[in-house]
């Protein structure tokens, strides 16, 4: 860790703060490029009426939009606290290099955003979730992705 990284993490705490005194939740997030802000995000769940809407999330379209890019590769994320699941794969698919954090999950949990019972879920058989995740063999089941592999235009990611 750096002081650039501690002054970022301090830069996602104040969105976060600043986040409860408008009304939102506990979270702030920014991704900086090359040493510059390109993005910030704060929890805007209760205010979009969007379960997806987590600073992390925030920050990545964010950072998106003003790159004009679906790969954030050479990126650092700094979040006012350990991201959750939905975070982390959200960092992951967006090819972040890094994420850093400043509150731990525990600290979540205190405030009343406590991911244990998803970490407990993921380490349970999909057949044991209370909320099933079923798989339908259709027979056109994969026809999307015959279609995109046939696709000559297509951008990978």
């Amino acid at each position: 860790m750096t002081q650039q990284d501690a002054q970022w993490l301090e830069r996602a705490v104040a969105l976060a703060t600043a986040n409860v005194a408008e009304g939102g939740g506990p979270f702030g997030a920014v991704v900086v490029c090359e040493g510059s802000e390109v993005g910030t995000g704060q929890n805007r769940v209760t205010r979009d009426l969007d379960p997806t809407a987590h600073a992390e999330v925030m920050a990545i379209r964010d950072a998106c939009r003003q790159l004009e890019t679906f790969n954030l590769a050479g990126c650092v994320l700094y979040t006012s606290c350990e991201p959750c699941p939905l975070c982390v794969s959200a960092s992951l698919w967006a090819r972040l290099d890094r994420v850093v954090y400043a509150a731990d999950r525990h600290d979540a949990a205190r405030g009343g955003f406590d991911d244990s019972a998803f970490y407990a879920l993921f380490e349970t058989p999909r057949s044991e979730w209370s909320m099933p995740v079923a798989h339908l063999d259709l027979p056109d089941a994969a026809r999307p992705f015959d279609t995109w592999l046939a696709n000559a235009a297509r951008t990978a990611y």
